[in-house]
């Protein structure tokens, strides 16, 4: 039988345009000797001159017709076994992607025309629409009569260059509007395609178009679950430059292993299987049981568990996405296989479907003489031999899917030996009490935990999934926390981590899948609040407990500083991005010295090297970024330098330490003044904002010439003149502990040169020792020097402070090894070494401030109290007290108090 004779029987939609002319012969038969392309769409019709004459009713019409004849051929070739499954998807995709663009051209063109051109606010460069195509059409599977699912965003915010100014907001809301009409409407001559615009951000009540920032706000603030899966799917089917794909990528691809998208994936799948239900679609072969929906969840939901982890599936068609799958042997060869095959049935049934009429339909017919024709159309003698077919097709990924994504059944907790008993819906209370009782646990404490936990709202509201995870987990932390030499706050910071987590249950989920990192986790838990604090505001560090790097104490800064420096480029012009990256960098280091500081393996002085070079290392590589995204033009390098004061400066950091920074620029440029401000404000900002992943440091720029009160930013020249005419002496004992960070080498010369000429001058020394003993008593009517405060009592750190600093103005110019940064303690060192002070009372304040700094550390990290007044203690006092004397020749009187 002639292909198209025999294809017209199960298409009325071809009978019908082959009867009333519609489908010419010398057009159509052409086209059915191949597989059409891009080409043979643009030789359809002289569209450039359509364009040229600005004619929109002849553009709808050639469109219309076109669309027409690639249905036509996409039957004819089909229904003949032709062409396969992907040639169908295929040329149907093409189509939508050029009439997309096609009629994308004429309305920009048109609104262009008519109010200029859109130019971007930050850029300065035109502006054009990236259209996004979601579900089938975005994974290159669109079927005959599909939907085509689009989201319409523009680059940057601005307005167009015409004499009748629009935002690019309102201009590109035209374009798109335009574009659907062209599309959408129904004419004469029919319609090109439906347009759905339902999967834009908030939906029919979301802007129909939105720039590029917005749409990632909305992402990061609003983006549902959904949502992601959606966006697997999302293609930009425009040529114009865009970051779309860059910061979608975050939003689908999580970091980490996701296993929170199992139940995500059943939330949705659980919602279509009831509507199917309700309005009795079980004959629906996509959204009904083993139907196509199926085939395509199996396939995503790996993408959304490991895409971010594994790129090569990050992935938009679900055959290339089953295949990869294989070869990554995630899915064994024969199942992938079975839904392939299974895949390719259901989409050619589909197909024949939507052949008959045109309609968007995926349900069987009901018409015995349409089931035969459906039935001969597959391959098969009658429509039960094909039902049989069919339904063996849909229970065999139907079992599939049940196995992957069916609901969870209960964990087994062999592995948590008999802790089962503390954690179940009818606890046994007495079990409980006495099993807590006998591991060390204050057993009435906990068990009013959970059972206060087990009552609260968050539990309570957590998915049936969440819980199980959740249920699952608290037994092997009580396993891990009785192994702890405190369990019972162990546990309780476990409990309390786990209820801030809870929510997220990625987290929950990791905690289930690596029971091998439990027992650190515990364990860092148990010695330190301020740590369990620090992963309940960063849990993604849990991760780090996986690192074969956890323990090693050998950082390789220059190496670090590559990759970081390497992570931020990549993301060049994503300002949010490279925050986090900063932030990310930051926070693991931190956790890793963190964990390595209570395993005993850092000295105080060492580790606050490591603490002061990590903030050295990341103000080095936000110089470039920051600079990057600061308006200029005269320059690609910033002619600045960034210096450290008090503790950065010194070399001192803790964990929680401010930055003291002072901003000092040397460039002769007029607009040096704004342009360095501007760069000031926003790495003071990228410094200190906190963003989704949180802070990096608190900045303290008081310490800049004339406090806060000054000027952002400084030139070297001003900072010169001021230190050398009008510095307070307490400004000269800062300078002390002040050295160049990053920045401009020729700076840091020159900075290092001043310092060193203010720092040497040869002073009064009777009247330096007055002012700074002056000072000090300033101090006690906001700071009391009591015995249990080791920072600010007689003989504590500010007064080993101050001794340090009178001595190296007082005698820097004769002994310049003074003016080495090296800290306070090699400070005291070099004194002795000189004959400026005692060396026993050198070695003692050395070893009483060695002491002093591990409190503070002890205090932040390791849960230590306030000093108590021992003798050790009071001796400290006393030696640094004597120092006091011996370097100033009197106490500090107590009047101020």
């Amino acid at each position: 039988m002639n292909p198209i004779e025999n294809a017209r029987r199960h298409s009325l939609f071809l009978a019908r345009h082959l009867d009333n002319g519609n489908l010419k012969p010398e057009i159509l038969n052409p086209m059915l000797e191949k597989a059409l392309s891009e080409t043979d769409f643009e030789n359809f019709a002289d569209w450039a001159a359509i364009q040229t004459d600005e004619n929109e009713e002849e553009l709808a019409r050639q469109l219309r017709l076109l669309r027409r004849y690639v249905v036509a051929q996409i039957i004819v070739r089909d229904i003949n076994r032709i062409s396969d499954l992907a040639e169908v998807t295929r040329t149907i995709t093409l189509l939508a992607d050029f009439a997309i663009n096609t009629a994308l051209r004429f309305a920009h063109a048109y609104y262009q025309d008519m109010y200029g051109t859109p130019i971007g606010r930050n850029s300065g460069e035109p502006q054009f629409l990236s259209v996004v195509a979601m579900g089938k059409a975005g994974g290159y599977e669109l079927n005959v009569s599909s939907d085509i699912d689009l989201i319409f965003i523009y680059p940057e915010s601005g307005d167009t260059n015409g004499r009748r100014e629009r935002s690019n907001q309102e201009f590109f809301t035209k374009v798109g509007q335009k574009l659907i009409t062209l599309l959408n409407d129904i004419t004469a001559d029919g319609q090109v395609f439906r347009v759905d615009m339902r999967l834009r951000p908030d939906g029919d009540s979301g802007a129909l178009a939105l720039s590029e920032t917005a749409l990632e706000q909305y992402l990061i603030q609003q983006g549902r679950e959904w949502e992601r899966y959606a966006w697997c799917k999302g293609r930009v089917v425009t040529p114009y430059p865009n970051s779309i794909a860059a910061l979608v990528r975050p939003f689908v691809f999580r970091k980490y292993l996701d296993f929170n998208a199992y139940e995500g994936m059943r939330r949705l799948h659980r919602q279509i299987r009831s509507e199917v239900n309700r309005k009795g679609m079980a004959d629906n072969i996509k959204l009904g049981a083993g139907g196509i929906r199926e085939v395509e969840f199996i396939a995503q939901i790996f993408q959304l568990i490991r895409g971010g982890q594994i790129h090569a599936l990050q992935l938009k068609g679900t055959q290339e996405t089953l295949r990869v799958l294989d070869t990554l042997e995630i899915l064994d060869h024969n199942t992938v296989e079975t839904l392939l095959t299974a895949y390719r049935f259901l989409r050619d049934v589909e197909h024949r479907l939507q052949y008959w009429d045109d309609q968007q339909t995926q349900t069987l017919p009901e018409q015995p003489e349409q089931q035969q024709l459906l039935a001969e159309s597959m391959g098969f003698a009658d429509y039960q031999a094909f039902s049989d077919g069919l339904n063996r097709h849909r229970n065999q990924v139907n079992a599939v899917f049940n196995e992957i994504l069916s609901e969870p059944e209960e964990q087994n907790t062999s592995q948590s030996n008999g802790w089962q008993c503390i954690w179940q819906q009818n606890t046994d209370e007495e079990a409980r009490f006495n099993r807590l009782a006998e591991h060390g646990f204050n057993a009435s404490l906990i068990s009013r935990q959970l059972n206060q936990l087990q009552q609260s709202s968050k539990y309570r509201h957590l998915s049936a999934q969440a819980q199980l995870c959740f249920d699952a987990v608290i037994p092997l932390l009580a396993q891990a926390a009785a192994t702890q030499p405190n369990p019972t706050v162990t546990l309780q910071r476990l409990l309390g981590f786990l209820e801030s987590i809870s929510r997220r249950s990625s987290y929950l989920a990791f905690l289930y899948e690596h029971p091998q990192a439990l027992d650190i986790f515990a364990g860092i838990m148990g010695q330190s609040s301020w740590i369990s604090e620090y992963l309940v505001r960063h849990p993604a560090l849990l991760d780090e407990l996986l690192s074969a790097q956890l323990m090693e104490t050998g950082n390789d800064w220059p190496k670090l500083a590559a990759e970081l420096s390497d992570g931020l480029k990549r993301n060049a012009g994503d300002t949010e991005a490279q925050m986090d990256i900063l932030r990310h960098f930051q926070h693991a280091q931190i956790f890793r010295l963190a964990v390595q500081d209570l395993a005993g393996l850092w000295t105080v002085e060492a580790l606050s090297d490591e603490l002061s070079a990590l903030a050295d290392t990341i103000l080095t590589a936000a110089i470039p970024a920051v600079w990057a995204d600061t308006p200029k033009t005269h320059t690609d390098i910033p002619n600045i330098g960034i210096i450290g004061y008090g503790k950065l400066g010194g070399k001192e950091l803790g964990y929680t330490s401010d930055l003291d920074l002072v901003y000092i620029y040397d460039d002769p440029n007029p607009a040096a003044p704004e342009i360095y401000a501007s760069f000031a404000r926003r790495l003071t900002n990228w410094l200190s904002a906190a963003t989704n992943a949180g802070q990096l440091y608190e900045v303290d720029l008081r310490l800049r010439p004339n406090g806060d009160s000054g000027f952002l930013t400084h030139s070297f020249a001003a900072f010169e003149k001021y230190q050398r005419e009008n510095a307070w002496t307490w400004e000269h004992q800062s300078l002390t502990r002040a050295r160049f960070i990053c920045g401009s080498p020729a700076i840091g010369a020159a900075f290092d040169k001043l310092r060193s000429e203010i720092l040497t001058r040869n002073r009064n020394q009777t009247a330096l020792a007055h002012e700074i003993t002056e000072m000090r008593e300033k101090m006690f009517a906001t700071h009391p020097p009591e015995d249990s405060d080791v920072k600010y009592a007689r003989g504590g750190v500010v007064d080993v402070e101050f001794i340090v600093q009178y001595l190296i103005l007082a005698h820097a110019h004769q002994y310049p090894q003074l003016l080495d940064n090296y800290g306070n303690i090699a400070l005291l060192s070099i004194a002795a070494d000189v004959g400026l002070i005692d060396k026993q009372l050198a070695e003692q304040s050395r070893a009483a401030y060695r002491f002093y700094r591990q409190q503070q550390h002890n205090t932040k990290l390791r849960d230590a109290e306030k000093v108590e007044e021992t003798e050790e203690v009071l001796a400290y006092y006393d030696s640094v007290r004597k120092l006091w004397h011996q370097v100033f020749g009197e106490e500090v009187r107590f009047e101020a108090v």
